[in-house]
C-alpha cells in the first residue's frame, strides 16, 4: 500500500505547530506496519542544512497553473526511515518563516499543482494521496477535476485530515479562480465557495474520498455550530466519511529516561522527577522547594488555549502555595499578563518569552501539573507530552483533551488528570485548587501519576486505525479496476 503524504510542514525539516509532529511521526509508524508512506512538502529556507545536504536531485519540470508557468525542482532523501520529497521553487519558498505572506494563496496553489505533477517523476506510484489542512486542500479538488483522467493519477484515492478547522485558507473567489483556472461552476456552495469567498479547506472537505480529524470528540464537535466554523452542515452531510483518530507522540523523542536536557533521568519515580523540579527552580530563580506544587504551561499564547480563563483567575491562583512557569509567545495581552504576574509575584511566577525546546522539556519534567484549559482543542500534543513526563494535566473537556485526560475519581481511584466542562473561569480555578489539594496527599497523587503512566502515548494504535481506513478505502475499488503500476 503506497501513500503519499502532502503537507506544508513536517518534523524534523520544518515546524510551526502540531501538524509538523503528525506529518513527521505518523508516516514512520505506518511504515513500521508494512506500508510505504512518503512525504512531500515545500523546500523552505529554514530547513536545516544538516538535513538539506542529504537530499539528491530527482528532476526539474514546469508547473502550469492559471496563466503562470513556474519552475519546480524535485529532491528526495530518506530520513529516519521515511522518504521525503521537497518541492523546490525559490520565488515561493526561499523566505523566512513558512506562512503569513500576502501571496500565500499563490504559494500553496502552486504547491498543490506541483504535487500533482511531481508523481510523474517519482519511482513511486501512490494508491492514496493524504493531504493535511488547507494548504493541501486543493489536491483532492484537482484529483477530481483537472487530473480526473490523467494516467499519472489513475485510480488514486484521497484522504484529507482536518488539524484545525479554524484556519481555512480563505481568499477572494476571483483570485482562486485566476490561480486555478476553474470556472464559475466550481465556486458555488456545493464547491469551493464559502460566504462569498473561496475556501481551500473546502477543496478537501468536498472532494476527498475520506475525511479524518485528530480526535473522536473533535470529529463530533465540528458538526455543531459552536465548533464548526460555518462548515458544520457540510461536515454533517459527510459524517459517514469522517473519522476521528487521536494523535500520538514520538515516545523515543519524548522520553524522560533518555532526555539529555534533564538534570536527572526518570521513568515513574516521583523522587527522581522532583530533582528536575529543584533544578528548574534554581535555573529560573524561584525558591527551591520539592513540596511546592509547580504548574507548567508551554503554549502559543492565543485565545484558543484558554488564557482568558487564566487571566480572570491568575491573581487568585497565585494566592495559593504554588509556582507557575510559562513558556510561549503570541497575543500581546497574554504576554503582558504573564510579565505582570512575574513582576508582581517574583517568588511564584516566571515567564519565558518565545520558544526553547530545551526549556519546554525541562518544564514538562519539572512541573507537577500542566495547565491547558483550551476553548477548543482538535487534539493537543502538550497534554500527551506532559503525561509522558508524569506531569498531571488540568484541562477543559473539549476535543482531544476530553479523549486523553480523564478526571480523577476519588471513589474509584480512576483518572489521570483534572478536567472541567464549561468554559468558565471559576470552574478552571476550582479544578486547579482541587488538583493542588490532592497533590498534598502523597498516595493519592502517586495513584494519579501511575494511572497516566499506563497510557499508550505512541503512534501505534493511531497508525493501526489509519492503516485500516486506507485498506477499507482501497477495498471499495470496482472489481474490474486494475491496480496502478509504475510505467
Amino acid at each position: 500500500m503506497n501513500v503519499l503524504f502532502a503537507t506544508s510542514e513536517a518534523v524534523p525539516l520544518a515546524k510551526t505547530g502540531g501538524l509538523a509532529d503528525v506529518a513527521g511521526a505518523l508516516p514512520k509508524a505506518l511504515n513500521e506496519r508494512g506500508l510505504d508512506v512518503r512525504v512531500i512538502m515545500p523546500k523552505y529556507e529554514e530547513i536545516p542544512e544538516a538535513y538539506l545536504s542529504q537530499f539528491t536531485f530527482v528532476s526539474a519540470f514546469q508547473v502550469t497553473f492559471g496563466w503562470r508557468n513556474q519552475y519546480c525542482g524535485l529532491l528526495t532523501a530518506a530520513i529516519d526511515g521515511v522518504v521525503y520529497y521537497l518541492v523546490d521553487n525559490d520565488y515561493y519558498f526561499r523566505r523566512r518563516g513558512l506562512y503569513g505572506y500576502d501571496d500565500d494563496a499563490e504559494r500553496f496553489v502552486f504547491f498543490c499543482y506541483a504535487v500533482m505533477e511531481a508523481v510523474r517523476y517519482m519511482d513511486f506510484k501512490p494508491h492514496i494521496v493524504h493531504g493535511h489542512d488547507w494548504q493541501t486542500g486543493l489536491i483532492p479538488f484537482l484529483l477530481r477535476t483537472r487530473y480526473a483522467f490523467d494516467p499519472a493519477w489513475a485510480y488514486v484515492k484521497s484522504v484529507f485530515t482536518i488539524h484545525n478547522l479554524k484556519y481555512q485558507g480563505l481568499f477572494g473567489i476571483d483570485l482562486i479562480k485566476e490561480l486555478t483556472g476553474a470556472g464559475d461552476d466550481m465556486f458555488v456552495a456545493e464547491g469551493l465557495e464559502f460566504h462569498g469567498a473561496a475556501s481551500c479547506m473546502k477543496g478537501g472537505l468536498v472532494y476527498s474520498d475520506r475525511l479524518t480529524t485528530v480526535s473522536e470528540s473533535y470529529a463530533s464537535e465540528i458538526q455543531t455550530a459552536y465548533y464548526g466554523e460555518g462548515l458544520e452542515e457540510l461536515l454533517r452531510y459527510r459524517s459517514g466519511d469522517l473519522t476521528g483518530i487521536v494523535n500520538g507522540i514520538d515516545v523515543e523523542l519524548f522520553d524522560p529516561m533518555n532526555d539529555s536536557v534533564l538534570h536527572t533521568p526518570y521513568r515513574n519515580s516521583l523522587s527522581r522527577k522532583r530533582k528536575n523540579k529543584l533544578d528548574l527552580q534554581h535555573e529560573l530563580g524561584l525558591p527551591q522547594s520539592g513540596d511546592t506544587p509547580l504548574i507548567g504551561i508551554v503554549s502559543r499564547l492565543v485565545e484558543q488555549k484558554g488564557f482568558d480563563l487564566i487571566a480572570a483567575t491568575l491573581d487568585e491562583l497565585l494566592q495559593e502555595d504554588v509556582q507557575l512557569v510559562v513558556l510561549g509567545s503570541g497575543d500581546w495581552r497574554y504576554e503582558e499578563l504573564f510579565r505582570d504576574a512575574a513582576r508582581t509575584y517574583p517568588d511564584k511566577a516566571v515567564f519565558w518569552h518565545g520558544y526553547s525546546d530545551r526549556m519546554a522539556r525541562r518544564i514538562y519534567a519539572g512541573s507537577d501539573l500542566y495547565a491547558m484549559p483550551s476553548k477548543f482543542e482538535p487534539c493537543g500534543l502538550s497534554q500527551l507530552i506532559a503525561l509522558r513526563y508524569r506531569s498531571v494535566p488540568i484541562v477543559r473537556e473539549t476535543g482531544g483533551l476530553k479523549d486523553t485526560v480523564q478526571a480523577y475519581n476519588e471513589y474509584t481511584g480512576e483518572g489521570n488528570g483534572f478536567s472541567f466542562a464549561n468554559y468558565n473561569a471559576h470552574d478552571f480555578l476550582h479544578t486547579a485548587r482541587r488538583a493542588l489539594a490532592l497533590y498534598r496527599q502523597e498516595e493519592v497523587w502517586k495513584r494519579i501519576v501511575d494511572n497516566g503512566a499506563r497510557m499508550d502515548y505512541s503512534w501505534d494504535s493511531s497508525a493501526k486505525a489509519y492503516a485500516n481506513l486506507y485498506a477499507q478505502l482501497l477495498t471499495e475499488r470496482k472489481e474490474n479496476e486494475p491496480w496502478p503500476v509504475i510505467l
